[in-house]
């Protein structure tokens, strides 16, 4: 991963940093969708009337000119849109579930918090019956809660918590051998026990053969051949 040199300027070094690209990567979405709801989108209503969306939250990042740059904690939020997303709900949804749940927590980012987890069902449940009741709808409690322990407990069951908020990210399968850190690396995936960038060892796997990689970065051939399956899952 990249580093630019304006990234000590605009925000701590300790925060990850990603661009939409790379996030669009690592969470398996493209580009586009990240840049949506990050960066705002316009569109029409019914009389044909442009109407301005704006962005669900601003990137902890600063704006690099015309680019979004994305901390850890907007690429561990975003997973959580994506998962709701996955499963068919729309970003009014979303959108009001965020509303929510800063009021209820307390919290100015509240995705990614212990607290969300507790009572995360409950603050996107009132969201839902909320935009029920203005669509003149009527909800299935009990299919929304099921599609709401679909979304939640995968997505937290990877992540590392130190005190209320998350730490680190573990995205090859929940496995502890490669993470995402935000105070290592940028928060570029790695290994988590030698601090090797996993797109690294990738690399030198496909130009020097597994074996060969081992040895140039002094790690064991399982190590690699894990880091070499991460990175094509993303590619794929």
């Amino acid at each position: 991963m990249k580093t630019q040199p304006h990234i000590a300027e605009s925000a701590p070094l300790d925060v990850g940093f990603y661009t939409v690209p790379e996030a669009a990567r690592l969470l398996r979405v493209t580009a586009r969708s990240v840049n949506r709801w990050l960066g705002g989108y316009t569109y029409r209503d019914k009389d044909g009337a442009s109407i301005a969306a704006e962005p669900l939250w601003l990137p902890e990042i600063p704006k690099y000119g015309a680019n979004l740059e994305l901390s850890f904690r907007d690429l561990i939020e975003l997973r959580f849109v994506t998962a709701f997303v996955s499963q068919g709900f729309g970003l009014r949804v979303i959108r009001r579930c965020l509303e929510n749940a800063r009021r209820i927590l307390n919290e100015v980012r509240p995705l990614a918090t212990r607290k969300f987890r507790t009572d995360g069902r409950t603050i996107f449940l009132e969201a839902l019956v909320q935009e029920s009741d203005e669509a003149n709808g009527v909800i299935d409690l009990r299919d929304n809660q099921l599609a709401f322990r679909a979304v939640i407990e995968p997505t937290f069951k990877d992540l590392d918590f130190e005190g209320d908020l998350v730490a680190r990210w573990r995205p090859h399968r929940g496995r502890k051998t490669i993470v995402l850190d935000p105070k290592r690396a940028f928060g570029a995936p790695i290994l988590a026990d030698y601090g090797i960038p996993t797109a690294a060892l990738a690399a030198a796997a496909n130009a020097n053969g597994v074996e060969g990689a081992a040895r140039l970065f002094e790690t064991t051939v399982p190590l690699v051949r894990e880091a070499l399956l991460f990175e094509t899952s993303l590619a794929a």
